[in-house]
């Protein structure tokens, strides 16, 4: 993929001398709590492998990426399109972004950034977003990106989720 550039950040593949900066991201609760186990005691070894398996389909342009301040190239998350549910016509989107960026809009900037990549670039169908229902600012923000709430359960680990979708003839 070739990095996407917004206002103010750059989305682009993660190289070697990136991960160190990445894993203090991962190793943050706070950061964590809201992403599928909550796992944050991770390892360099285990983020290396983790984005080497999510990556495994990045010919099709889907994938984990780091999104990066422009103006100081400091790594402040990451985002991915993943392909959860079997076509590369549906994808589903996911993002982190560091807690000392929360509230300056860069979610919105980086959901808005792939879903415009994810229809125009990849010509997908729809985009889906799931997430803890207790997750407020994801909920927010996905109904704010224009996504429409289709389901809603319970995870394996019986906490309730949201999900949400966007298709290309909402776009």
């Amino acid at each position: 993929m070739e990095p996407i550039l917004t206002q103010r950040l750059c989305i682009r593949e993660a190289c070697d001398a990136d991960y160190p900066q990445l894993l203090q991201i991962y190793n943050k609760q706070i950061n964590m709590r809201y992403v599928s186990d909550g796992k944050c005691n991770w390892t360099l070894d285990e983020l290396k492998q983790k984005y080497h398996r999510f990556n495994a389909d990045k010919s099709f342009g889907i994938g984990l990426w780091l999104v990066v301040l422009l103006d100081t190239d400091e790594i402040i998350g990451e985002v991915g399109l993943f392909n959860s549910f079997d076509t590369y016509k549906k994808l589903e989107l996911g993002y982190i972004v560091d807690e000392a960026f929360w509230r300056r809009g860069y979610a919105y900037e980086i959901c808005e950034a792939l879903i415009h990549y994810s229809f125009s670039k990849l010509n997908i169908e729809s985009l889906a977003a799931r997430m803890y229902a207790d997750n407020v600012a994801s909920v927010k923000l996905a109904e704010k990106c224009g996504m429409k709430r289709v389901d809603a359960g319970l995870a394996p680990n019986g906490k309730a989720f949201l999900h949400y979708e966007l298709t290309g003839l909402a776009y």
